[in-house]
């Protein structure tokens, strides 16, 4: 067994460290979320607090880790009888991004249910991770169905499975955490809302940690088990200090005033609902178990704010993480004055992450409002240039609307999303076909209408149906499916008229939003000048390319074919990486091509390539004005695809749109 690097020996990283502690302390905290770039030890911290759980005992054969105390009625294995248990070591369970559905929940042998009549039951990941932590890596990129019963569990304490009639339902109570890389996508607000603290890890800057990170990793790479005997006394410790602030937790008092203060930063900071005031309470509780204390301070309600409404308050996927800690301050000051105030608070015993109080502040930690988060401002004053001038400054995106579907034409097989329609394996039921490999979906009419003919020849005497393998069959489902959209956005001079360029520029932010929650990836292509960028390659992170959209300049002239071409092969590209997931291109133009030798005809002739290939596109006019060519129009025509009009756009507009893409099909 491989030993794990010691949780005292990472460096730095207070905040995770305390966050990850204080759910060790107390589970109905909620779990954690941890967003950071790569290389910051998140999975490193999380593995290593596996070791510092304190033990714990299970009904002896158990496979669902019952309390021998105080065992679940429901459990699949019992009853139990009192008597033999057993200790061991909480588990760390690791959930795959991968994973099926039976993988997560468990399975249950449909052929024996429906011949025999038998809950033949085999528990899954819930199961094992009972009274222990589950870890989820790279949660964003988990599939939505799988995030959905996770969270579900988590929140019940109970997992449920369910196959035509036939359930199954046992405890599944662990402490949740989730690492995630923000620029690989995000998590749905709702999914955030459900964990109970976050926390935003970056790199140190200082040149002296960075040395001590190096050579602590270097060193247990050497020897993993000498390197943590040099830190089993300071692990020993922490150890000890969780059993203890458990035994204090029932103890902690939480005083009105506490509550009035947590009441107010909630309604302060304008945050949904009421989950984050109770996941408040319970973490500055918590903290001042953590601490020693049987008191609340507003020192704790400072820190159980600054660890669990970051991620509560944010309104998209495009507003920055964080909290204003001056408002902070402001409030609490206001609300305080209580029954929990005390002249000369115990700090309580040092140790990882403290104890309450407010928090070493970190240099690279995003400082200030979510809302005021930086953009660069458009120039003061003057007129636009005309048609072919120079580089102009980047202009803020108008304020983003409701925009009509797009979707692609056909049926696919890619990843499960919300935009076109899919073979998947969840939605509603149209069919039926032979199981390839485990059976997952049963289809009960069509396994009874298989199995019925050979009920004499199988000797079938009693009331119950004789099934065989080869009976059952597999429900084919159609649900919906995430797309690549890959925006192609004119940025030439063409299109620099400040208020027109502010325009567009909300029209694509509307779509990346629209991207957001149908859970598409996206790619963004400009052109301007002579050449073609690509400003970001396919991600899931639809945030930065808002982020890149933001501080687009324009200017110049229109390589419209360029642009194209280069959009043709980014597709080529993504289509050898990810061949299940059907492109959608939205070009943002007027349709206007200028530079070189025939700019229109090469327009046209690039644009037949994505008609050979069956690209499913959108062209945006952003021609304006009483007199119009009608260029764009004629582009989507090559594209074979559709043109609509910024005002078209709108899911509130009177034209009917969608004509769709899909008329294309017809």
């Amino acid at each position: 067994m491989t030993t794990p690097f010691p949780f005292t020996a990472v460096v730095g990283q207070d905040d995770l460290r305390l966050a990850l502690l204080l759910n060790a302390v107390s589970p109905a905290v909620g779990g954690v979320l941890v967003r950071g770039e790569k290389g910051t030890a998140k999975s490193t911290a999380v593995r290593a607090l596996s070791a510092l759980m304190p033990t714990l005992d299970v009904v002896s054969g158990c496979r669902f880790s019952c309390d021998p105390g105080s065992p679940d009625p429901g459990c699949p294995d019992g009853p139990h009888e009192p008597g033999a248990f057993e200790t061991r070591a909480a588990r760390m369970v690791e959930l795959p991004v991968g994973a099926s559905e039976d993988r997560l929940v468990g399975a249950l042998d449909i052929e024996r249910a429906l011949s025999e009549g038998v809950k033949a039951f085999e528990p899954g990941l819930l199961a094992d991770a009972h009274r222990g932590i589950l870890y989820v890596d790279e949660v964003n990129l988990l599939h939505d169905h799988l995030v959905d019963l996770l969270l579900d569990a988590a929140a019940m304490g109970a997992s449920y499975v369910e196959r035509e009639g036939v359930s199954v339902r046992h405890a599944a109570r662990f402490l949740l955490v989730g690492t995630m890389n923000p620029e690989e996508g995000e998590l749905r607000p709702q999914l955030l809302d459900r964990f109970g603290l976050t926390v935003e890890v970056a790199a140190s800057r200082e040149p002296d940690q960075r040395v001590e990170v190096v050579r602590r990793r270097l060193a247990y790479d050497d020897d993993p088990a000498a390197f943590a005997a040099r830190w089993a006394e300071e692990e020993a410790a922490v150890r000890a200090r969780i059993v203890a602030a458990r035994e204090l937790l029932p103890s902690v008092r939480l005083g009105d005033g506490a509550l009035r203060q947590i009441a107010a930063t909630c309604a302060a900071f304008e945050v949904d609902g009421m989950r984050a005031d109770i996941v408040m309470a319970r973490t500055a509780t918590a903290l001042a178990a953590w601490a020693g204390r049987t008191d609340v301070l507003a020192e704790d309600v400072r820190q159980a704010a600054l660890l669990a409404l970051p991620h509560r308050r944010r309104r998209n996927p495009f507003d920055a993480p964080g909290l204003d800690e001056d408002k902070l301050d402001e409030t609490l000051e206001e609300f305080g004055g209580s029954d929990d105030d005390d002249p000369d608070p115990d700090p309580g015993p040092d140790g990882p992450g403290g104890g309450g109080g407010q928090p070493e502040p970190d240099d690279d930690a995003p400082q200030g409002d979510g809302d005021t988060a930086a953009r660069p401002e458009a120039g003061e004053g003057g007129q636009p240039q005309p048609s072919g001038a120079g580089e102009q400054s980047a202009v803020r995106a108008s304020e983003p609307f409701r925009t009509k579907v797009l979707s692609v034409p056909g049926i696919g097989e890619g990843a499960a999303g919300r935009r076109s329609r899919a073979r998947t394996e969840h939605g509603r039921t149209t069919g039926a076909r032979r199981p390839r490999g485990a059976l997952t979906k049963l289809h009960l009419a069509a396994t009874v209408q298989a199995a019925a003919p050979h009920q004499r020849a199988r000797g079938r005497s009693g009331p119950g149906l004789v099934v065989r393998r080869d009976d059952l069959r597999q429900a084919t489902r159609e649900g919906r499916e995430g797309n690549l959209v890959l925006f192609v956005v004119d940025a030439s001079g063409s299109m620099a008229a400040r208020q027109r360029m502010s325009a567009v520029k909300g029209a694509v932010l509307s779509l990346l939003l629209d991207a957001y929650q149908r859970r598409d990836k996206v790619g963004l292509v400009t052109f301007r000048g002579t050449e073609a960028d690509v400003a970001l390659p396919p991600t899931s992170s639809v945030d930065a390319a808002a982020a890149r959209l933001e501080t687009l300049p324009t200017g110049g002239r229109t390589p419209l074919a360029a642009g194209l071409l280069r959009a043709h092969d980014v597709l080529r590209v993504e289509r050898l990486r990810d061949p299940a997931r059907r492109p959608l291109v939205v070009l943002v133009t007027d349709g206007r091509a200028t530079g070189g030798p025939e700019p229109v005809a090469l327009a046209g002739r690039a644009a037949r390539l994505f008609a050979a290939d069956g690209v499913a596109s959108v062209v945006v006019d952003c021609e304006s004005g009483p007199v119009r060519l009608g260029l764009a129009g004629q582009l989507a025509g090559e594209l074979g695809g559709t043109a609509v009009t910024l005002d078209e756009l709108r899911a509130d507009s009177i034209a009917g749109l969608v004509k769709d893409v899909q008329r294309r099909a017809a």
